[in-house]
């Protein structure tokens, strides 16, 4: 059983939003997203989603991408992105899920030794187009979120945690964070997240930084495939 992960899978089976209006990488990206997930993914495996799952508006027109999303192999495990505009209350997103399929919000998720935990994020002080007045509540906010899903986590008694962010969890100079902070005061070993596209992927961190290992799983990032986090 293996844990692994792929964001921004910015599905629209309405075809009211094709995404190779931004990019061609991105043409038939849901044909390259199933082929991919079929070759490396297992009935046992599970599959983290940090956001941007739909393009959908409302619940109601998400759920024919949750059924095609339902459908690929594995277990699922989903976090909001700054799209999903259709993840209202976090119950009726609970309520509505196929049986594969689940979402983390202010809490953890247990997988084995590990626990998962998480939430939507928000741009980091110091990146270009912060703006305080706007960005740093919700940034806050979102700091806070993460401290009640480590909580949880370190109240169940976990001591290896991977956290799932939407966006990044720092700034591009990769300057400290309310979210890196965090990192070092809860056993947390792995970060995954997605949000940047294109050139801003340059400046992604990766790898292993002050203790924790970071993977960039933007789906146009790692070739549309979902990426092993623990084997």
């Amino acid at each position: 059983m293996a844990l692994l992960a792929l964001a921004d899978l910015h599905l629209s089976l309405d075809g009211k939003k094709p995404m190779d209006i931004f990019a061609p990488i991105w043409h038939n990206h849901m044909d390259k997203i199933a082929a991919n997930w079929r070759r490396v993914v297992k009935p046992q495996d599970m599959v983290l989603i940090p956001g941007d799952i739909s393009w959908a508006l409302k619940l109601e027109e998400a759920l024919p991408d949750l059924k095609w999303l339902a459908q690929l192999p594995g277990e699922k495990l989903l976090l909001r992105g700054n799209h999903d505009y259709w993840w209202s209350g976090i119950g009726k997103v609970r309520r509505a899920l196929p049986p594969n399929i689940q979402a983390l919000q202010n809490d953890h998720f247990a997988y084995g030794k590990w626990a998962i935990c998480g939430s939507r994020g928000w741009l980091c002080p110091g990146n270009e187009g912060f703006d305080y007045q706007r960005d740093e509540r919700i940034y806050l906010r979102e700091v806070q979120r993460l401290e009640l899903s480590l909580k949880s986590a370190q109240r169940a008694g976990y001591e290896k945690i991977v956290v799932a962010l939407h966006y990044p969890p720092t700034n591009g100079k990769h300057e400290e964070s309310g979210f890196t902070t965090l990192f070092a005061q809860y056993p947390v070993k792995k970060c995954v997240y997605g949000h940047l596209h294109g050139a801003a992927q340059a400046t992604a961190l990766r790898g292993k930084w002050r203790g924790v290992f970071y993977h960039l799983v933007a789906a146009d990032a790692v070739d549309f495939t979902p990426v092993v986090i623990i084997k």
